[in-house]
């Protein structure tokens, strides 16, 4: 079995299991549009206001539901008793991690496609724009990526529904910031020069994360 097919195997597997269970998907969505609707009714009325916390309104929805979904990505195996079965497998950790990842990364797009609608309607903001989309997906990879890393190492505690939150969120903070300033200029109506240095530091962030977590999983694992 070559790397690929190990990799679309775990993959392949969350897949199934939230399939079945749809726990991670359903729940979060639930939450984010919880979260949209309270800052609707909170800031709707203030056009002045909603313009200038927007992108932030946005970046906060999307930030607290990745963290729910982060939460929940070795827990399955964990309670079911199969995270040393998981680890046990012929298979490299660095697999694991990238499956975990694309798994995560997957299941935050879904509920990223279903907010972004939700939150233009609800706002009265073209959030479906180009630009909007480029950055949610890069700045989605690295949080992706850097929750993976952090959700490894939560598992193994007894409240790592609190753990993960103190160590990840700290790491993500730069990402964030480069998200909702990027975000804010593309609701402006910038153009892709002025949205340039933004992009450039999340794609930076993205390569550097990545890569670093891919190659200290194996011993957050260990750990």
């Amino acid at each position: 079995m070559n790397y690929f097919r190990k990799v679309s195997a775990i993959v392949w597997k969350d897949a199934l299991s939230e399939m079945r269970t749809r726990e991670i998907v359903f729940s979060v969505l639930v939450f984010a549009l919880l979260v949209l609707v309270i800052f609707n009714f909170a800031f709707g009325a203030d056009e002045t206001a909603m313009n200038s916390i927007a992108p932030g309104i946005l970046w906060v929805t999307f930030a607290f539901a990745g963290v729910l979904s982060l939460n929940r990505s070795f827990v399955q195996e964990k309670e079911n008793g199969c995270f040393e079965a998981l680890t046990l497998c012929p298979v490299g950790r660095d697999a694991i991690y990238v499956g975990k990842m694309l798994s995560s990364l997957v299941f935050m797009i879904i509920i990223e496609i279903i907010t972004l609608p939700v939150y233009s309607f609800l706002f009265n903001l073209n959030v479906l724009s180009f630009e909007i989309i480029i950055i949610t997906l890069l700045a989605t990879i690295g949080f992706a990526a850097v929750g993976t890393l952090f959700s490894a190492l939560a598992v193994n505690t007894r409240v790592r529904e609190m753990v993960l939150p103190i160590l990840f969120l700290p790491v993500v903070v730069p990402l964030l910031i480069c998200a909702v300033n990027a975000s804010g200029d593309a609701l402006a109506g910038e153009s892709w020069g002025d949205l340039f240095s933004w992009l450039m530091l999340i794609i930076a962030y993205d390569v550097v994360f990545v890569v670093a977590s891919y190659l200290v999983f194996e011993h957050a694992l260990e750990e």
